[in-house]
């Protein structure tokens, strides 16, 4: 399956935003949230409260960074964390719990969430 990347974002720990690239993290372990989703018709506030829940993101304890793509039907969300529970402190943020009740009743078919153990990680630069 092709994935038209309509937008990749990625934000370092510092909370500086840049609009193409991938996360440079630290040496593992680490941890990475994979948000997977698929989206109702129409924005319905969606675009401006992602905007926000990764400017809140780079602002928690223990975040790394994010990157994120999305076409019209799926969109990935990748984010970075140094802990389990700087992970579990960000998925009890208030602010982020109610994007998360929105997301639920409002701008989600589907979606998954998986956390996982980074133990290993390559880049490669030209």
């Amino acid at each position: 399956m092709y994935l038209k990347l309509i937008n990749l974002i990625r934000i370092n720990g510092e909370g500086n935003l840049n609009l193409s690239g991938i996360t440079k993290t630290p040496e593992p372990p680490y941890y990475a949230v994979i948000f997977s989703s698929q989206r109702t018709e129409g924005d319905r506030g969606y675009g401006k409260m992602a905007d926000k829940m990764v400017e809140l993101a780079a602002k928690q304890k223990g975040f790394l960074g994010v990157e994120s793509a999305r076409d019209e039907q799926l969109g990935i969300t990748v984010s970075y964390w140094d802990s389990l529970e700087s992970i579990k402190e960000w998925k009890e943020n208030a602010a982020h719990k109610v994007a998360q009740d929105k997301g639920k009743s409002v701008w989600y078919t589907s979606f998954s969430l998986r956390v996982c153990r980074v133990e290993k990680h390559n880049f490669f630069e030209m």
